[in-house]
């Protein structure tokens, strides 16, 4: 074994934590949630994207009739170039051409005892380049506070995750925090949004993006991004999914690069991400989300297969057709989006459905948000879920540390995080994570209620969001 790499764990990320068997019980919202799921599924997808257009378009005057509401803020967007060298796996090729070869590859890494990370590792490489980070800095107007948040997002969304600008601006996480007095820089990780992107076997992997997060917060501290100008003192490490996975990561690695920790939907456990994988329908991005994820520069009234840049066999053509959802498939087509053209190996969730079983809880959130975040979604690669769960046993982390977790997340607590942990004395998965870390000199965890993984997107986001502003206040880390 590689003494660089830790060994692949499918079914725990913190050694010996299990759960006890969940109870089954259908409650009036999960009623209300399948008689939902039954309404959109009649109604024309197309229907549905003009209909998100038109909230789209109420949505850009409301801001102006409300701008004096919001605090006075100074926002940024930029690249930050990073070099860094990560020790990471080197993988052998699988195909991932087509909607039928990411089934083919989910299947085989779902099946139950066998490691399909380890059946394709061939070797290790150290894989070194320069690359952009993409970021939004954002500081309160006349604020001279010494501590920065620095935000990492999950898999799914992008730096955006953080600043929504739905309803003008009630689910912007930024907007608390500045309100706190801090400033954040929130980020793309490495290979997602607009920050560089890279083979997506062997070279965007998880190992690579923590050595990313630790390059862009080093300097942050030293005051060498130019577009911040200025060192900040102190750095807190916010992250939501496979961003807390990396902040959690980065603090195993280098403990001294960070003065506290938000892990927000984040448990001990990966016993559940195989619900959401499985409930995500994995597609190929550039099939999914041709004029988004693929490549518009084609001329010309092709089909959606030709736009998307992939490389198919027209007798293959209707099979990838039917088995991308019509609202995705032309989303973005008459408008002026961001073309990201992702290669083959971006994968991500088929439609509206599967990302609001994997992020939502029922009842709880606004359609309107859920169709924005199908709207503006961003993949994964094949090498993220290859080395996502491969994380460091125990951080030395000296410092305090919350773990805030939806009281439904799906993959990281199977729905409900009340769970307690077997042959244990936590009455919860969230609060067992305290076992990684032993010596932070503050443990906390709390449970959102009537939330699922994605927290920013529910009705009760805000109420989170200064849950973890007071705990930073409580614990040495006030932005004044």
């Amino acid at each position: 074994m590689d003494p660089y790499l830790y060994p692949y764990r499918y079914h725990e990320l913190i050694p010996g934590i299990q759960m006890k068997k969940l109870i089954s019980y259908e409650t009036e919202s999960m009623q209300k949630r399948d008689f939902v799921f039954l309404a959109l599924s009649f109604l024309p997808n197309l229907l549905i994207s003009s209909l998100n257009e038109s909230m789209r378009f109420f949505r850009t005057l409301l801001p102006l009739a409300l701008a004096g509401c919001i605090n006075a803020r100074e926002c940024y967007n930029f690249n930050i170039p990073v070099n860094i060298a990560s020790r990471q796996g080197l993988f052998k090729p699988v195909p991932v051409e087509g909607n039928i070869d990411i089934a083919a590859f989910v299947a085989n890494y779902l099946r139950p005892g066998t490691n399909y990370t380890a059946e394709l590792l061939q070797d290790y490489q150290t894989l070194k380049g320069s690359y952009n980070i993409s970021a939004q800095y954002c500081k309160p107007n006349g604020g001279n506070s010494d501590t920065i948040q620095l935000l990492t997002h999950g898999i799914g969304f992008d730096k955006t995750y953080w600043d929504l600008d739905f309803d003008n601006y009630t689910y912007s996480y930024v907007n608390v925090a500045l309100k706190a007095g801090y400033s954040t820089l929130a980020i793309d990780r490495l290979g997602t949004g607009l920050s560089s992107q890279g083979d997506p076997i062997n070279e965007i992997q998880a190992q690579a993006e923590v050595e990313a997060l630790n390059a862009v917060t080093v300097m942050l501290r030293n005051g060498e991004i130019p577009n911040v100008g200025r060192s900040y003192k102190k750095v807190i490490h916010v992250g939501h999914s496979f961003g807390s996975v990396q902040t959690y990561w980065l603090s195993a690695l280098y403990p001294n690069n960070t003065d506290g920790l938000i892990l927000t939907g984040f448990s001990g456990t990966t016993q559940f991400i195989p619900y959401v994988v499985a409930g995500w329908n994995l597609h190929s991005a550039r099939l999914n989300q041709p004029v988004r994820f693929g490549n518009t520069t084609t001329d010309g009234n092709q089909s959606a297969i030709n736009i998307a840049g992939a490389h198919l066999t027209p007798a293959d053509e209707w099979n990838e057709l039917a088995t991308t959802e019509v609202m995705d498939l032309f989303l973005g087509y008459n408008e002026t989006v961001t073309s990201y053209n992702y290669p083959s190996g971006y994968i991500t969730s088929s439609d509206l459905t599967s990302l609001m079983y994997a992020f939502l809880c029922p009842g709880y959130y606004d359609i309107g948000l859920a169709l924005e975040a199908e709207r503006t979604k961003q993949p994964l690669t094949i090498g993220e879920m290859l080395t996502m769960t491969n994380t460091p046993h125990s951080s030395s982390f000296t410092g305090p540390v919350l773990v805030l977790t939806g009281e439904n997340d799906v993959g990281f607590c199977g729905g409900n995080c009340s769970t307690a942990v077997e042959n244990t004395s936590f009455s919860n998965l969230p609060a067992a994570v305290k076992t990684v870390f032993p010596s932070a000199s503050v443990f906390e965890s709390y449970i959102q209620p009537n939330t699922g993984h994605g927290i920013n997107f529910h009705y009760n986001a805000s109420a989170s969001y200064w849950i973890v502003q007071n705990f930073l206040a409580r614990n040495g880390l006030a932005a004044h």
